[in-house]
């Protein structure tokens, strides 16, 4: 944007915002000085320098913390200049409106967006590509895809990020199959589209085709970036196996994308590790200096090895992360607890139980409480998971932790606790027939073979349903 430079009070304003463009308390200074002290908007809005230090204002509201604040300036001036609405209206331009409309994404506003496509179609701007791109963007942002599809259609010149707007929101929202359509009727695509196409097939689980698209675009000159990293790596991880990862990330360095990135460096720890690899994981995040490091970092490798039932290695990371001033959250202490259960470190887990709830002040979900139920049960230890279980606030309890113990009862054999537990899951839920099988096997593997018969019989009264093919076993 370019300023007129015969009003210097203006140039100085917009020199300002420039430099402060984040900052803001900086836009909101000049927000308030614009409005009280320098100009007479009936006669001067429509002069160049005028407009754009307004649309500059309004956009570093759309693109800040506060959007709402763009329609409050909008609004401000209307009341304060103009009797006639229409008349204040036309005295934008395209980027005004564009700016607006991308303040109404961010907060999600569909019915201030739907006044706004209106307002734009009564002052001319209907086919205005920068306005129709942030229309179609605030339609998908707010779910309304059909919406943004009127739009993108109506659109008599498209550019590439119109293409990309549309591409990755319907994308975002699952429509991959449309997505793919529209992706295969381009006739140019950059890194954007491949990457929104890439991240579409990841999130949706069709790990195959991911990799393929990624090949192709490898294979088509196409110059991955980092989000196209975040947006196949899963699909690795999940359908490729460690080689596949090594050969991504060996290219990914050839060619100078950065994977010194946290967000490429996390994703790399999480796909060696899931992919079988913890020696590539840990080389991986061994090779980040300290100062790179982050929480979801020394998460993933703590995850890593609950994964592999490296119970001492995690416990050990979990010690070094605190001794490096890093402070654990819910995610990681639920890793550690994993990682002890896996690793048969009981009293390891409860200490970590203990302090996350003690020290760290966290309060303990349900899925705590299910990784240290399991890891009492799996040590024997069925009184002390049976009273933890009780322990569990009744708004967050579930019939998964109890069906946990139900299986360590089963795997050591007893009957009482089994026979008490079950009970407590029919008061839950009655219908899995998972639970009754259970508990049969529990009696016939101590010889209350009529006990165990009376409970599948139970089973077919009550119309109780298993899963074919799953062990309960």
């Amino acid at each position: 944007m370019t300023t007129h430079p015969l009003n210097k009070r203006c140039y100085y304003l917009f020199s300002l915002l420039q430099k402060h463009k984040h900052n803001l308390k900086a836009i909101q200074q000049v927000h308030s000085h614009l409005t009280t002290n320098i100009l007479n908007f009936t006669t001067t809005l429509k002069k160049p320098y005028t407009l754009t230090l307004f649309n500059f204002i309004v956009r570093s509201y759309s693109i800040n913390t506060c959007p709402q604040q763009a329609f409050y300036l909008f609004k401000q001036l209307q009341t304060n200049n103009y009797d006639n609405p229409i008349v204040y209206f036309r005295c934008f331009d395209g980027f005004t409106y564009s700016f607006l409309i991308k303040a109404c994404a961010n907060l999600l506003d569909k019915g201030v967006g739907l006044e706004l496509h209106c307002l734009v179609l009564k002052c001319g701007y209907g086919e205005d590509v920068y306005v129709q791109t942030a229309l179609v963007n605030m339609y998908v942002e707010c779910g309304c895809l059909m919406e943004a599809y009127k739009v993108f259609e109506e659109m008599p010149d498209r550019n590439l990020v119109t293409w990309n707007v549309v591409i990755t929101g319907f994308v975002k929202w699952g429509e991959v199959e449309f997505a793919r359509r529209l992706f295969d009727s381009m006739v140019e695509k950059n890194v954007v589209t491949w990457t929104g196409i890439v991240d579409g097939y990841t999130r949706v689980g069709d790990y195959v085709e991911a990799l393929l698209l990624f090949r192709r675009m490898v294979d088509e000159g196409i110059r991955p970036s980092e989000l196209t990293l975040l947006a196949v790596l899963p699909a690795i991880w999940n359908f490729g196996g460690v080689e596949f990862c090594q050969m991504v990330h060996a290219y990914a360095e050839k060619s100078g994308i950065s994977v010194s990135d946290v967000r490429v460096i996390n994703c790399l720890i999480d796909a060696y590790s899931k992919s079988g690899s913890m020696v590539s994981a840990l080389g991986v995040f061994e090779g980040v200096g300290q100062e790179k490091r982050n929480l979801v970092s020394w998460t993933s490798i703590i995850s890593g090895y609950a994964m592999h039932g490296m119970g001492k290695e995690a416990s050990d990371c979990f010690s070094k992360m605190e001794n490096e001033g890093q402070i654990a959250n819910r995610v990681t202490f639920l890793s550690v607890l994993n990682a002890c259960s896996h690793g048969g470190l009981v009293d390891e887990g409860v200490e970590f139980f203990r302090k996350m709830v003690e020290c760290y002040r966290i309060e303990a979900d349900i899925k705590h409480y299910g990784a240290l139920i399991d890891l009492l049960g799996r040590a024997g230890r069925l009184r002390e998971a049976e009273k933890m279980a009780l322990e569990i606030p009744p708004e967050i309890a579930n019939v998964i932790v109890w069906r946990t113990l139900l299986g360590s009862c089963s795997f050591h054999g007893n009957v009482e606790m089994g026979e008490r537990v079950t009970r407590k899951i029919m008061e839950l839920e009655s219908k899995y027939g998972g639970d009754y099988v259970l508990l049969s096997n529990i009696f016939a593997g101590v010889g209350r073979h009529v006990d165990s018969e009376n409970v599948r019989k139970n089973l077919d009264e009550q119309n109780a349903f298993k899963l074919p093919g799953h062990s309960v076993c």
